[in-house]
């Protein structure tokens, strides 16, 4: 999982993830990582509209985001 998300980050690009909360909770997350330190991380989570730490050995998968624009036609 590390790896993915440093790839997100240095591509600056959003990624969904499935996190198990404090409370064992599974959750649907859309996030920017903005920073990596330890076992840890820092991202604009899009959910919540808000700034948030996850631990990486709580996301159970990453994917990318990606946003086709409308067509004019």
């Amino acid at each position: 999982m590390r790896e993915q998300l440093i790839k997100a980050m240095q591509r600056n690009q959003l990624v969904d993830i499935m996190y198990i909360a404090k409370n064992g909770s599974v959750t649907k997350r859309c996030v920017r990582v903005i920073k990596i330190v330890g076992d840890s991380f820092q991202a604009f989570c899009f959910t919540r509209q808000a700034k948030r730490s996850f631990i990486i050995r709580n996301v159970l998968a990453v994917t990318p985001v990606f946003r086709k624009e409308r067509e004019v036609v």
